[in-house]
């Protein structure tokens, strides 16, 4: 099997075989962001025998659990269905793909870790998993491991630049050093086409492999019409059709000064209390990224939102970028102009990544004292505002937050545009690029 592009879940799964202890792993995330090729390829290069089982494509594997869940019966019944299958203890990987189709088998992995003789992984659509039903089963004999498309880090691998590259580069960011102009020319050049093609591995695997865009729009246009019928058959009691009109006004939202959801733009008269569940359930199936209102610029974050009040993002900028108009499209193809939009695909691709590094989203907008902020994170001590600009333009809101004793948590910020690296004492200048490393810098600096 050829291994098509490295992805962190390689190193995961590679440590996750390594531990004496392990439990059966569930792998799960959105559509095609990769998560069949890579367990199929660590299983190739780990295991004598590998059983592998799609509940999608194979529905007649669902009954094997009809008899109960003792081990040595599920590998029966397996057997009686495929009698090649090897079952050779501590050397077999029993792969269950497909796992929002048969819900039961998440029940039998208690059985799996206790028996400890095969080795199982689990994959499945976060679309189509009840992934609270499923929680309620094998508590504390199983692992999660959530999968994202691709970051900024696995597409700098994908095009070449290795780990000695990015290490150089958090270098930089530790000791506030600028980059060199071809590097920082060069690495813009990569950020506008990682931002132009989002992270999906097909569509990133078609743009290296012709080495330009050729391709890679046709194949986004599928990815959405795949997420549309896929609500389709997966938001089971909700309104299938105000699942699909909130999917399709991200645009509309995005396109606002504010950005903010408002259900007034998806049909005139229409109510809050019709749409409750949609966003809930598109977040919880990794289509969308939710940012919500800080009450405050204050810690702690949880507990200190509106949710009422929030932005919805693509959970993919490359996907956003597909949903546009054709026009906009051959805008940021041919011209890589980012900037239209009023900012909003900086601010998704941002949001996008900060997400990718484990970090919930929250925002702030206030009207007394006039004040809004794209972005906070947090280090172990303080809170950190992350301004995303698209222009030149002056950061009044990120110096109003630093230099006002009534926001004591903040103690520095971080501003992201077309900069080069740079600290003027308040707060750190990064280019957009850079942002996959927030998360080690503020553990660090």
């Amino acid at each position: 099997m050829e291994k098509l592009l490295r992805r962190k879940v390689d190193s995961y799964l590679m440590a996750w075989k390594k531990n004496p202890d392990r439990k059966p792993l569930i792998i799960k995330g959105a559509r095609q962001v990769g998560k069949t090729h890579s367990i199929q390829w660590f299983a190739s290069q780990n295991y004598r025998s590998v059983i592998s089982i799609n509940f999608v494509e194979q529905f007649k594997y669902k009954q094997i659990f009809d008899e109960g869940f003792e081990v040595d019966t599920i590998l029966r019944n397996i057997s009686f269905l495929n009698p090649e299958f090897q079952f050779i203890p501590g050397e077999t990987l029993i792969f269950f793909d497909e796992l929002q189709a048969c819900p039961n088998c998440a029940t039998s992995l208690k059985f799996f870790k206790l028996d400890g003789r095969f080795d199982v992984i689990c994959s499945g659509s976060l679309m189509g998993i009840n992934y609270r039903e499923i929680e309620s089963n094998s508590v504390g004999y199983k692992e999660d491991y959530e999968m994202h498309s691709m970051d900024f880090e696995e597409f700098l691998w994908a095009r070449g630049y290795g780990d000695e590259f990015v290490e150089e580069l958090y270098r930089h960011m530790l000791e506030v050093k600028p980059l060199g102009k071809i590097q920082a020319d060069v690495l813009f050049e990569l950020f506008r086409d990682y931002a132009t093609l989002g992270g999906m591995p097909e569509v990133v695997n078609t743009y290296v492999r012709n080495k330009n865009f050729s391709g890679t729009l046709a194949l986004q246009k599928q990815l959405l019409k795949d997420y549309e019928d896929d609500i389709t058959k997966y938001a089971q009691g909700l309104d299938k059709a105000k699942v699909k009109a909130v999917y399709n006004h991200i645009p509309v939202f995005l396109a606002k000064e504010n950005k903010r959801f408002q259900i007034t733009k998806i049909a005139r008269n229409a109510r809050n209390r019709d749409y409750v569940g949609c966003v809930e359930w598109l977040a919880d199936a990794g289509v969308i990224n939710v940012c919500y209102c800080l009450n405050q610029p204050e810690l702690p974050l949880k507990g200190n939102y509106d949710p009422k009040l929030y932005k919805i993002y693509f959970k993919d900028t490359g996907l956003l970028i597909a949903s546009l108009d054709e026009e906009a499209q051959e805008d940021l193809r041919a011209n890589r102009n980012l900037g239209t939009y009023k900012g909003a695909l900086y601010e998704n691709i941002v949001g996008d990544m900060l997400v990718k590094q484990g970090y919930r989203l929250y925002y702030y907008a206030s009207d007394k004292p006039a004040l809004e902020m794209d972005f906070f994170i947090r280090d172990a001590s303080s809170l950190i505002p992350v301004e995303v600009k698209s222009n030149d333009n002056a950061t009044a809101s990120l110096n109003n937050l630093l230099k006002d004793d009534k926001y004591p948590d903040v103690k520095y910020g971080i501003k992201l545009g077309y900069k080069n690296i740079g600290f003027n004492g308040k707060f750190y200048t990064f280019p957009y690029f850079l942002t996959f490393l927030l998360k080690r810098f503020v553990a660090e600096v």
